[in-house]
């Protein structure tokens, strides 16, 4: 457990950030576990990321999430990293230890993975192809997430081949790229289309994607949770797909940063979901 009488401060770090639903999620946490502390925006031009994270640690900073777009850039400023991150090669949680020293990590993943197990407990990685939109930070979480859950066929695909290539590189056998302009037939037979790109997110254009080839039985994924249902999803949802949109993601990515920054591992609960559905 965390020491009461401490009071930490923590919040997330990218730029743009206030649309982030983060700090909703963890003050309702601190306050339920009746804790001292609170979590807030913390908006960092990419050329001020440096003076940042090395300044959490003399501002007696606990920790912060970290988002686009500065994942990268974070992370060469870690003295640890876990080895999660280390596989990503991008973080989404600092945890200012102790000493100062700066311990980064990325839950991305396993908040992915459980946010379709919270929609559907019996699905497997298994259970056949898996088409993957975009190669960025996040699609690299989710394949190398997927690919440790057992997945054994993932077709990768993004507007640039090149960097489609080098994320398959951590494994060719199972991870297979496809030219953009395959994106529709590559959907045939698949059990899971998982879109990692910001396509569909609010202020952007919807992603253009034609569902023909995918089986219904399939389930359709958006990493995107502004806005809840994204066309995509709503594409997927009117023709009898099961859908899963990215606030699981978001809230089970939280449980082991909450956990890390205060000593409590949280319960996502329906009040929580309440409160985060009542600022859309």
């Amino acid at each position: 457990m965390s020491d009461s009488n401490q009071f930490k401060l923590v919040g997330i770090m990218g730029m743009p950030v206030f649309q982030s639903r983060s700090p909703v999620m963890h003050n309702y946490w601190i306050k339920k576990y009746n804790l001292k502390g609170a979590y807030g925006h913390f908006p960092v031009q990419i050329e001020n990321v440096e003076a940042a994270v090395r300044g959490l640690s003399a501002l007696g900073i606990t920790g912060c999430n970290i988002t686009q777009p500065h994942k990268l850039m974070a992370m060469k400023l870690m003295d640890q990293l876990s080895p999660m991150a280390q596989r990503i090669g991008a973080i989404n949680c600092i945890v200012v230890q102790p000493d100062g020293s700066l311990h980064g990590f990325n839950n991305d993943g396993f908040g992915y993975i459980q946010s379709l197990k919270d929609v559907k407990p019996t699905w497997r990685a298994d259970d056949g192809p898996i088409v993957v939109l975009g190669s960025g930070g996040a699609a690299r979480a989710v394949v190398i997430s997927l690919l440790d859950q057992g997945a054994k066929e993932i077709r990768l695909i993004n507007r640039t081949r090149a960097k489609a290539d080098e994320l398959a590189s951590v494994d060719t056998s199972v991870v297979k790229t496809y030219n953009w302009d395959e994106r529709h037939a590559a959907l045939e037979g698949a059990a899971l289309l998982v879109n990692t790109t910001n396509q569909g997110m609010y202020g952007q254009p919807p992603l253009e994607i034609k569902l023909d080839a995918l089986p219904k039985t399939a389930m359709v994924s958006d990493l995107i949770y502004i806005p809840l249902e994204t066309p995509l999803l709503a594409a997927a949802r009117e023709r009898g797909n099961l859908t899963v949109n990215g606030l699981g993601m978001l809230l089970n990515q939280g449980i082991p940063a909450f956990e890390a920054w205060f000593g409590v591992k949280p319960e996502i609960t329906e009040d929580l979901r309440n409160a985060i559905l009542a600022t859309f």
